[in-house]
């Protein structure tokens, strides 16, 4: 007997027969077993969070074979394989079960290919911008409920009004609520990202404009200060008519806006040509550094003899000149393989992640760890045991979404092609919102940078690693870095773990120098009479890997060091390398840096990163036998004393605070010049924004009398701390709790319980091994700073490399290493 499609919708060990009119009839059970979990029920306050689109377990939802089962309880969703673990757990017997129907619409037929849809907005989910939707067939959506009681799965069909009452109210409060993923996805996909949504101008209620008689014409601009007669900005202050800054790629303008901005401190201009008749166009302030709303803008054009109502638009926006670099450096279509067709995978460690608006480097970052055994053995083997606790709120329990995100990525489970065509992947929702809580910058919906989401990501893995293995440690380094005092010739040996090498890119280093220089000459032709070069010819920097070695190797002066020796002040020279070499080296090349002109940038070259390494040059031997300690015993020096306005000024340039103190302790406050320089000078500086000590001051820490309050100790060694423990990091963070704790987490290597030792242990119990390595992975990012862009990964999967673009997983025909960001390395 075939039975009508409906029937799967029914638990299989339901009873079922069919009536005269081919209507499936369940054979139910009494209301009695319902009535002993009544008093359990509960019904949705207002603010409730029900989590009715997704298990908080794995990825199954409505749309799975079996559905989802959300508790009356505790109104968590459940796949099939956790809703009796969780029944026995909990004793939670009631729920509704979701199952969702999903039919595609049939498209039009079209008249015609029509014309593609251009892009002119740096933005996700609005009118000109991205649309993630594009190109997907559309669905009908039909949801079928039942009221299912545990543990026999006995169904009550939905509605129903023989349902007690606490239950039906229970029921419509679910169906009536709205979904955490809903608002989320909703954030993400309509215009959270917006590469336009500008602020309106502090400077533009009150704006001073001179009566100095300027009349702007209508046509034939040019700059004042050079023959440029594109990009070309009007400041609307005193009238000058100048060109813009010059882009990463030496296109652009000659900087003569920005220069008289710093000569005058007039702060606002509009690119001319890209005013509407609406008195609308690009207007920048150069004392906010960024784009911005002049509501006024009609009104101060009028200023300069323009009538707004008389112009189009005929230049370039500033967003239409960011998408047409970033496809005239060729770097998206050559990273994300665009040029070839690309077979999809599918199956275990092939599973994509659906972006949720810039979300990619997340995804990068998220598919590379779990490419690593020890985080596979501690989220995923391990997830059984993670998922047995059953916590209270497993949607914000961190071990709970790593392992099921873990489990949803290495199973293949997920991994599928599903009727769009492209993988139907995981959307990591509850991830994303874990990871990111009361962070800054994780938690807003921008593009990142992966590489500090990768940090910050393993700080948070070490928070909850304690009393159990730290997957991360398959990362972890100790660093040797020896101080030796120029005069005396007495040297100093610390240590400290690390979980990323950071490697510099000298550009004066290039094997293909005349190359680069005569296509700069081409292009800078092409330009000046109105043509573009074809992107898939540029000539980028070709640096070899060995030249960021020795960058990175290289000796380095340190200025002011307190030589414990002679007791006073010396110029040093420092050395670093590696005492220890992990299993797995992530290497970081520092492609993004800051232009003179304080705007962020990436250098755009092509580093010949090797398949496979012998990194021996970096390891350190630790003191040797014709070496002198310096002596241990310093005296207490009184704390370094920066310059508050200026220390404020670079901070509002954007640079870390420890480096500003760093500019500031080596340049003696002697001004923003020497500062900045100073800053610009060290920006590849592995320590450039670690916490500044003096160099050669008595560390951290030592000041062991210090007093601690009682009542914070305790506070601390409540959370599971030793109170040495607690009584260090407060001495460390002048008695602040809040920092006391973040302290720990990031001294963690140091506060070990172990027996006093005479001498230091170098490894500071990493790992080690040979320094031969393999490339396994690698992340590259799209763009032309961290703030925009797009990241994808590749992946040495099984012998053949794969690409991940997101959710869109396939065999990678020709892996552009040289482009790369952060690379993984595999030891031999």
């Amino acid at each position: 007997m075939v039975l009508p499609n409906e029937l799967k919708f029914l638990n299989f060990r339901q009873k079922y027969y069919l009536n005269k009119n081919n209507t499936i009839i369940t054979e139910m059970a009494s209301l009695d077993i319902m009535t002993p979990h009544l008093s359990k029920i509960k019904i949705p306050a207002p603010q409730q969070l029900i989590y009715k689109d997704e298990c908080v377990y794995s990825f199954d939802n409505p749309e799975s074979a079996t559905g989802l089962y959300v508790s009356l309880t505790s109104f968590l969703g459940f796949g099939r394989n956790y809703v009796e673990q969780y029944f026995q757990k909990t004793g939670n017997a009631v729920f509704l079960h979701i199952h969702r129907e999903k039919k595609p619409i049939p498209e039009p037929e079209q008249t015609g290919d029509g014309p593609e849809k251009k892009i002119t907005r740096l933005a996700i989910g609005v009118e000109g911008g991205f649309d993630p939707d594009c190109g997907k067939p559309k669905f009908t959506y039909t949801d079928h409920y039942n009221v299912v009681v545990l543990p026999g799965f006995h169904t009550f069909p939905w509605p129903n009004d023989t349902l007690p009452e606490v239950v039906k109210k229970s029921v419509q409060g679910v169906l009536d609520a709205e979904s955490p993923f809903k608002i989320a996805e909703l954030e993400a996909l309509q215009g959270t990202w917006d590469g336009e949504k500008r602020e309106v101008s502090v400077h533009a209620v009150e704006l001073k404009q001179l009566d100095n008689g300027v009349r702007i014409p209508p046509s034939g601009w040019k700059c004042a200060h050079c023959d440029l007669t594109t990009n070309l900005w009007l400041n609307l202050t005193d009238g000058a008519v100048l060109c813009g800054r010059k882009f990463f790629d030496g296109s652009g303008g000659n900087d003569h806006a920005v220069e008289h901005y710093r000569n005058t401190g007039y702060p606002l201009a509009v690119k001319l040509g890209t005013i509407t008749a609406e008195g609308k166009g690009d207007v920048y302030s150069y004392a906010e550094d960024d784009m911005v709303e002049d509501p006024y803008l009609a009104d101060h054009l009028q200023h300069f003899g323009i009538n707004v109502k008389q112009l189009e638009k005929t230049d370039k926006s500033m967003v239409e000149l960011e998408l047409e670099l970033n496809r005239r450096t060729g770097e998206w279509n050559t990273l994300q393989e665009s040029g070839t067709e690309l077979r999809p995978l599918h199956g275990p460690a092939l599973t994509g992640m659906n972006n949720l608006g810039n979300s990619c480097y997340i995804n990068s970052v998220i598919q590379v760890l779990f490419r690593m055994p020890d985080f596979v053995r501690r989220y995923v083997e391990g997830a059984p045991e993670i998922f047995s606790t059953f916590p209270d709120d497993p949607a914000n329990d961190f071990d709970v979404q790593t392992a099921k995100l873990g489990v949803g990525l290495v199973s293949g489970r997920y991994s599928f092609p599903s009727s769009e065509g492209a993988q139907q992947g995981v959307s990591a929702h509850m991830y994303r919102r874990v990871v990111a809580r009361g962070h800054a910058e994780f938690s807003t919906k921008r593009q990142q940078d992966a590489h500090e989401f990768y940090l910050h990501l393993l700080t948070l893995i070490e928070r909850h690693s304690r009393h159990r293995a730290n997957p991360a440690d398959c990362l972890k380094f100790a660093v040797e870095d020896r101080i030796q005092c120029g005069e005396s010739r007495g040297v100093r040996y610390t240590h400290r773990a690390e979980h990323h090498l950071p490697l510099p890119v000298p550009v004066g280093a290039a094997t293909n120098a005349p190359q680069v220089r005569d296509y700069e000459a081409r292009r800078a032709h092409a330009e000046a009479i109105g043509q573009r070069l074809d992107a898939s010819h540029t000539v980028r920097p070709h640096i070899p890997f060995q030249a960021c070695l020795d960058s990175f190797m290289k000796e380095d002066l340190v200025e002011q060091f307190f030589s414990s020796a002679l007791n006073k002040k010396v110029t040093a020279h420092k050395t670093t390398r590696l005492a220890t070499f992990p299993d797995y080296l992530l290497i970081q090349l520092k492609k993004f840096t800051i232009k003179e002109d304080w705007t962020p940038a990436k250098l755009d070259v092509a580093v010949e990163m090797p398949w496979e390494v012998d990194l021996s040059c970096l390891r350190g031997r630790g003191l040797q036998p014709d070496e002198t300690l310096l002596p241990e015993a310093t005296p207490e020096t009184p704390p370094p004393v920066y310059n508050e306005a200026l220390l404020s000024q670079l901070l509002d340039m954007g640079f870390p605070v420890e480096a500003c103190k760093k500019s500031l302790y080596y340049t003696n406050n002697s001004g923003m010049e020497a500062a900045s320089n100073w800053l610009m000078e060290h920006m590849a500086d592995w320590d450039f924004a670690n916490k500044f000590e003096p160099p050669g001051a008595q560390p951290a820490g030592a000041a062991a009398s210090v007093p601690v309050d009682e009542a914070s100790v305790e506070q601390i060694a409540g959370m599971g701390f030793t109170r040495a423990q607690a009584e260090r990091a407060l001495r460390s963070t002048a008695g602040d709790v809040g920092r006391a704790l973040d302290w720990i987490f990031s001294h963690a290597d140091q506060l070990e319980e172990q027996p006093a030792a005479p001498t230091q242990d170098r490894t500071l119990g990493c790992r080690d091994g040979p320094e031969k390595y393999k490339l396994v992975a690698f992340i590259s990012h799209m763009g032309t700073s961290t703030m925009v862009g797009h990241y994808v990964c590749h992946i040495l999967h099984e012998g053949r490399w794969v690409i991940f673009n997101d959710n869109k997983v396939a065999l990678s025909e020709n892996p552009p290493k040289d482009l790369g960001y952060l690379y993984l390395y595999e030891r031999l």
